[in-house]
């Protein structure tokens, strides 16, 4: 169901008229945009380096509208891609050239909280921070917190399984949903768990989080909420040597310890935050280390005790630990603005998300710094390091088509280094568009066919979201070719594509 790049503008405007016509009795007047001024802020999510104006743009108020407009979109055979926030950084709601961009922004209720059973029910198009605010008063709060968390919601952040700061201890967001609820490509209503613990049948809940919208459309979320903590302290360790910083990283995981949050910087990231946010940070150190505990303040004292100990054991030059809230907010304020700090000194940045083992941090650092000389770009990088997750953000500037170009092969290296680490190609972005290619590092054909076998199970029709997460066959036999030449690949055996 992909566009040709090159369809006539004479044939584009006629199926966007009958888009137009099957969709304009379903929706109020406001809802439904396809003037071209209308639908340009829509061509792109957070990846503004890849763009796709949609032909049409539904923005429906009501459950019966979306199943409207899924039942429609599926009997013309229309692309159908929805989209949340638009805070994305793979290209996941890139819009199809021939499809209608499905917005959920209007639902953004929270329709329930429930104290006692820890709860809260939630539209799809309501704010992560947003859950966190109106539980706050019960004591709770939604643990998963994305630097986004401001603006991202909660449906996209179960399309990409977002995780944060936090999800060493608390997890990602498939630990924190018990029940999903939207509509198939049909729009046929579906439900994905429950309120218990588990649900009668498949456990499909897992294949729903982080599906990318190419299974379902989620309307409404049932999260878990988590007590607050009566205490949390922060520390900021600083290391003159990159490999140091790694090293404490999992030594502190190998002591048994297991932070609220272990977060790493390298020298230029914490350089462009520090101008950014004045957060406090150690502008001497080639690496820094925040490492937070929370719980009981006799909880905290001993696990800060303990971390202090692992960390100057490890080499650290310098340990701070906050000494009030709101010092610990500020050392946070530092990591959590580090995407916008990066767009100050860069006029475009493409964020990577990829993981590996933890042990190997230091290895993929000094790897990034040799691929910065290969493809003459700047790279300043940040890691949830108690997962292995990385994000790299590569400079450049999208208006000169060879640095794009650069950045690009540049993306493609990390994520297949990180591949032959051990790592994977994705930890909490998605795949998106960003990362089809580099999806033949790691699977097989086998395992990308019980990909699209999933995919077909639930979207026969292949209307959601097409042209994403799946590679062609064909595509990764020009990946391969081109990258075993290159002798990038972990898998010789890709050749064989």
């Amino acid at each position: 169901m992909n566009a040709p790049a090159d369809l006539p503008a004479a044939e584009r405007s006629n199926r966007q008229a009958d888009v137009v016509d099957a969709l304009r009795p379903l929706l109020p007047a406001h809802a439904l945009l396809f003037r071209r001024e209308d639908t340009t802020p829509y061509e792109c999510d957070g990846l503004t380096a890849y763009r796709q104006t949609p032909l049409v743009v539904a923005l429906p108020e009501t459950e019966d509208q979306v199943a409207a407009v899924l039942g429609a979109c599926h009997r013309l055979k229309v692309p159908v891609v929805a989209r949340g926030a638009g805070t994305g950084l793979s290209g996941g709601a890139m819009p199809h050239a021939l499809g209608v961009t499905l917005s959920l922004a209007k639902f953004n209720r929270i329709l329930r909280l429930d104290a006692a059973a820890r709860t809260a029910v939630v539209q799809c198009g309501v704010r992560n921070l947003a859950i966190s605010e109106a539980a706050a008063p019960l004591g709770l709060y939604y643990a998963p917190d994305p630097s986004s968390q401001i603006a991202c919601t909660i449906g996209g952040n179960v399309a990409e399984n977002s995780g944060g700061v936090h999800c060493l201890k608390y997890g990602l967001t498939l630990h924190n949903v018990l029940k999903v609820r939207g509509f198939t490509a049909e729009g046929e209503p579906i439900t994905f768990g429950g309120d218990a613990l588990d649900a009668p049948g498949l456990d499909l809940l897992p294949a729903i989080v982080g599906s990318e919208g190419m299974l379902a459309v989620i309307t409404e979320v049932t999260v878990k909420l988590t007590p607050k903590p009566q205490l949390a302290r922060c520390i900021m360790a600083s290391f003159d040597d990159i490999r140091k910083a790694g090293d404490a990283v999992a030594a502190i995981i190998a002591a048994g310890i297991i932070p609220a949050g272990l977060e790493m910087m390298d020298k230029p990231m914490t350089a462009a935050v520090e101008d950014f946010v004045h957060a406090g940070y150690d502008l001497t150190a080639a690496a820094i280390l925040l490492c937070e505990s929370d719980g009981t303040p006799e909880e905290v004292a001993e696990e800060i005790g303990h971390m202090r100990a692992v960390l100057e054991h490890s080499g650290a030059t310098a340990v701070t630990v906050s000494e009030n809230e709101a010092q610990r907010l500020k050392f946070w304020s530092g990591r959590k603005n580090a995407f916008p700090a990066s767009g100050r000194i860069s006029p475009d940045y493409m964020c990577m998300d990829s993981t590996i083992p933890r042990k190997r941090l230091a290895d993929i650092l000094l790897a990034i710094a040799e691929m910065e000389k290969t493809y003459g770009l700047r790279c300043c990088n940040v890691f949830h390091a108690g997962d292995g997750n990385l994000h790299p953000l590569i400079l450049f500037d999208a208006n000169d088509p060879d640095q794009l170009h650069r950045a690009e092969l540049f993306g493609a290296d990390i994520l297949e280094t990180s591949v032959r680490f051990g790592g994977t190609v994705t930890g909490e972005h998605g795949v998106g568009v960003e990362k089809l290619s580099s999806m033949c590092v790691q699977f097989s054909p086998p395992e990308l066919a019980q990909m699209r076998a999933l995919k077909d199970a639930f979207d026969p029709q292949g209307g959601l979201n097409p042209g994403k997460l799946i590679p062609t066959l064909n595509r990764c036999a020009e990946y391969g070719k081109m990258h075993v030449k290159k002798g990038l690949l972990p898998f010789p055996e890709l050749e064989r594509f």
